[in-house]
């Protein structure tokens, strides 16, 4: 500290800095309340997974792009989605869009295990050296098509889209566990709703719109088509 109060400059340009600040202005000013959330966002290293934004453009209130035509979300969303998703340290989630890796490093931080399928090599590649530098030990990654999610390893208790879908289909709700939550941007191209399904029994479902949101288009055997 300075005399009269103030950090010092290098203060304010430090990881450390721009964490607590993006969970104090982005998080619990919009009511995200899960402690585990917001330490999981104050422990892991976003600006690993935005290799060509600055410090501080890493840790804004908005998406980043990570190439490929690819981002990475802005911070609310994805906290909100891990908040509405009710994780449990138990939990084996299924990620459907690894994309820079970062939710996952963040879902590794509060789940026993995840799971995550991303189509774009060259994103996969970046995203497993990224988590295996965190030591991230309990995410398992695959290269393919994820539309369909990832049979081998089902049943899930959470599944997450990380892209927008035109719709769930059923082949991916039956991967979820009795009393499994999934979380999904369903709707069009360029705009989508925030649904949540959950798995009350044998082939029954609850649905809820949580609200409206943007991804960047799914895309696969169940997602939009190139």
């Amino acid at each position: 500290m300075n005399t009269d109060g103030s950090r010092h400059s290098w203060e304010r340009d430090t990881p450390d800095y721009w964490r607590a600040k993006m969970v104090a202005e982005q998080l619990r000013t919009r009511n995200i309340r899960d402690e585990r959330v917001l330490a999981a966002f104050a422990r892991v290293p976003r600006h690993l997974f935005c290799p060509d934004a600055s410090m501080s453009e890493a840790y804004a209130d908005h998406p980043v792009e990570i190439g490929c035509g690819q981002t990475i979300s802005q911070p609310y969303m994805v906290a909100w989605m891990l908040e509405v998703a009710r994780l449990h340290s138990g939990d084996r989630v299924l990620e459907i869009g690894t994309g820079s890796g970062y939710q996952a490093a963040l879902l590794a931080q509060l789940v026993v295990q995840v799971f995550s399928v991303e189509r774009i090599p060259e994103l996969l590649n970046a995203a497993r050296e990224r988590l295996a530098r965190l030591g991230a030990e309990n995410v398992t990654l695959h290269c393919g098509d994820g539309s369909g999610g990832w049979r081998e390893h089902a049943p899930f208790d959470v599944i997450i889209y990380a892209a927008a879908a035109p719709e769930v289909p059923q082949q991916v709700r039956g991967q979820l566990a009795i009393g499994g939550r999934l979380l999904a941007p369903v709707g069009s191209l360029h705009h989508q709703n925030l649904l949540r399904v959950e798995r009350m029994a044998e082939g029954t479902y609850r649905e809820q719109e949580l609200g409206g949101c943007a991804f960047v288009p799914l895309r696969g055997m169940f997602g939009w088509k190139d």
